[in-house]
């Protein structure tokens, strides 16, 4: 076999031949250079595991060009370091391929989300999560493999969330903790780099209730947005039900001549079926939206296209603040649309609706609904749940109907001014 001193002058300078040409470096034995008919230049090593009487066997390290002549005699050398002590090169690049194939967590995080979360998450949950993954959590640990990732990995990903979601980081917490928990059931890590980690604290609750004045500024000014999210803040105040609900509320789940929204539980947070009564307020919106008493059967309330639920609440928010401050002459307070949620529950307590009946309004789970009591207790307070939303109809009428300026004192205060 030629050998020689392998250099960039003498890589260079090899020409192909007819067939494959091997040239051994003289100083460093089993290093070589291979020269195809092709003109490509192959650096690879050689070795043998078990002494002169194992096979040979030959280990490539890369391309000319990619690889220079001193980087790839340093792969070489420890190449050979690893063949000395028993072990094999090429197994362990075998094995390093297929980590990088089955555990880089890029398309492991896909895995886990569709192996798991399909199967076990709500469509909402799973969209989430999705979106989180993709926008948080893949651009620091997606060209690593799961391994080899350790707690400064998962450190970096909480390092680099922005402050103004103080939510975000105990929500990924626990869907990366989950991912890693699954990824150790299934026997591809031993070990996640979440043990003994401490899960982010818990934001605190939100008390923010719009005034009665707020609530009337919102629904006088909500007109101003436009179709179809004039509508969609009007009815949020009026059901009191949840954004995504509301959003995507279909004609098929509306009947008039009961005065009924029927919610079925793939589309309840709870994923419980959920029977709303829809007072005179309601269904004059509803007949506007429809264009008459007589609604389609089908499609969404809130669209645009025609095929999807509206999105883009939070433009459509941020332009009805700007409305109301430039109409009343200063904004209201901080308020989140799911503000308007709490502010409804509350009205009811105020309007002396039992609290069992709220619960039942809201479609929640807790308190009188929950536990043993959810289990014997099945009255469905239908009749109650009718008579709340009447009342809270004839609170609505009043707030429009009522006497004050523009800016009530009871804002005034709320916002501390004098």
């Amino acid at each position: 076999m030629p050998t020689g001193k392998i250099t960039k002058r003498s890589v260079d300078g090899l020409a192909p031949g007819e067939k494959d040409i091997l040239l051994w470096d003289e100083d460093l034995r089993g290093f070589g250079v291979k020269t195809t008919p092709a003109g490509t230049k192959t650096y690879l090593v050689q070795y043998r595991l078990g002494g002169r009487s194992a096979p040979t066997k030959r280990f490539t390290i890369g391309r000319h060009g990619t690889w220079t002549p001193l980087t790839a005699r340093l792969e070489a050398e420890r190449v050979l370091r690893l063949a000395d002590t028993g072990v094999d090169p090429q197994a362990l690049a075998l094995d390093y391929q297929r980590q990088q194939r089955d555990l880089g967590f890029a398309g492991y995080s896909d895995r886990f989300l569709i192996e798991y979360g399909k199967r076990h998450w709500r469509e909402r949950t799973y969209a989430a999560a999705e979106s989180n993954m993709r926008r948080w959590v893949v651009p620091v640990l997606g060209n690593k493999v799961l391994p080899g990732i350790a707690r400064r990995d998962i450190v970096e990903v909480f390092d680099k969330l922005p402050a103004s979601s103080p939510a975000l980081p105990r929500n990924l917490f626990a869907l990366m903790r989950k991912l890693f928990t699954w990824a150790t059931e299934r026997g591809d890590i031993d070990r996640s780099p979440f043990d003994q980690m401490r899960s982010p604290s818990s934001v605190a609750a939100r008390d923010r209730i719009l005034t009665d004045e707020e609530l009337r500024l919102v629904i006088l000014y909500a007109g101003d947005l436009g179709a179809p999210f004039d509508r969609l803040v009007l009815l949020l105040i009026i059901t009191g039900q949840r954004r995504d609900e509301v959003s995507g509320m279909t004609w098929g789940e509306l009947n008039r001549s009961r005065a009924e929204w029927t919610m079925s539980g793939d589309r309840t947070k709870n994923a419980r079926a959920h029977i709303v009564p829809l007072n005179r307020i309601a269904l004059a919106e509803l007949d506007t939206l429809a264009g008459s008493d007589r609604w389609p059967q089908q499609g969404f309330v809130f669209t645009t296209n025609d095929r999807t639920a509206i999105s883009g609440y939070s433009r459509a928010k941020s332009r009805l603040d700007r409305i109301i401050a430039a109409k009343v002459g200063r904004p209201l307070l901080a308020w989140r649309i799911h503000d308007l949620r709490r502010t409804f529950a509350t009205n009811m307590q105020r309007l002396d609706v039992r609290f069992e009946v709220t619960e039942a309004l809201l479609n929640h789970l807790s308190g009188a609904r929950s536990g043993v009591a959810g289990v014997y207790q099945r009255h469905d307070w239908a009749t109650e749940k009718r008579d709340a939303m009447d009342k809270w109809a004839d609170k609505l009428s009043g707030l429009l109907t009522m006497d004050a300026p523009p800016l009530g004192e009871e804002t005034r205060q709320a916002d501390g001014v004098a």
